[in-house]
């Protein structure tokens, strides 16, 4: 069976993770000189405390190739066949990480394929679940690697700004820089297009920053894959998924915490929501 593999700004929980067989690689957050593995060795409530009290702002690094590499070779010993999907390059090194760790592979015959998804959280986490799916259910490395190409241009993230200055500061704002001069009631929508952030929309508040989220995402004629995601506001993620319930199974409907790494440029109550359109046939 091919083997999925994706970095910890997929959003994937360790949960979601286990039940689909994924490997997450994580990236890491550092405070100072203190250093935390993404959801691994610093819990997501642990971060968004430190992230809210602590003088000390954060910064991040992607994983190694020799990070990559172990995951590689420990999957080969089970796999000739492994399919490897980051998040976008634009924003991170983890996507030439990812394509270095295949020349420290040691089974020569495991075919390692690397995908640069040009997204982030669950824009990156859906198509990600999709492809594990597939592959329990059968799919060849080939028939995963086109699923997967097809599907990343209809994931389509939003991503409500509680404020920009954490994405400003870690140098992530990308395509969304003019909105830095804005009032400060001013709450900004954003989405991840051509791999870097970019502007949607402005908004007035929070609820209505809610509001837009739910009626973009509602649009959608067919929606394969729905997930809500949240930094510090699980109230705001609860009630789009009741809200949501109306269109869509809840059941179905993933809820994740974003990450740490990424919580470090979306800072606290900052909310997204992915669709997955359903693919044409």
């Amino acid at each position: 069976m091919v083997k999925i593999v994706t970095d910890s700004l997929s959003d994937i929980t360790s949960d979601m993770a286990g039940g689909l067989g994924i490997t997450v690689v994580p990236l890491t957050v550092f405070f100072g000189r203190a250093s935390f593995l993404d959801r691994i060795t610093i819990t997501t409530d642990e971060f968004y405390y430190r992230l809210t009290h602590d003088t000390t702002w954060p910064t991040t690094t992607q994983p190694s190739p020799g990070a990559f590499a172990e995951v590689y070779n420990k999957l080969a010993e089970e796999t000739n066949e492994i399919l490897v999907i980051t998040l976008s390059s634009k924003l991170s090194g983890t996507y030439k990480s990812a394509m270095s760790a295949k020349e420290l592979v040691k089974k020569k015959q495991c075919r390692i394929e690397v995908i640069d998804s040009l997204t982030v959280a669950m824009g990156l986490g859906l198509v990600v679940i999709a492809a594990a799916q597939a592959a329990q259910a059968g799919g060849k490395l080939d028939e995963l690697v086109s699923l997967v190409k097809r599907a990343l241009p209809r994931s389509h993230i939003l991503i409500y700004f509680d404020t920009l200055k954490y994405l400003a500061k870690g140098g992530r704002i990308g395509k969304a820089q003019g909105l830095l001069g804005a009032m400060l009631s001013v709450k900004p929508v954003l989405t991840i297009k051509d791999g870097e952030m970019s502007p949607v929309t402005r908004l007035r508040s929070r609820a209505a920053g809610m509001d837009y989220l739910y009626s973009s995402a509602a649009g959608y004629a067919r929606i394969e894959g729905l997930a809500v995601e949240h930094t510090t506001a699980p109230g705001e993620a609860d009630k789009l998924v009741e809200r949501f319930g109306a269109i869509f199974s809840k059941e179905r409907i993933y809820r994740s915490t974003v990450s740490p790494v990424m919580g470090t440029y979306a800072g606290p109550d900052a909310v997204a929501v992915t669709v997955l359109e359903a693919e044409k046939k």
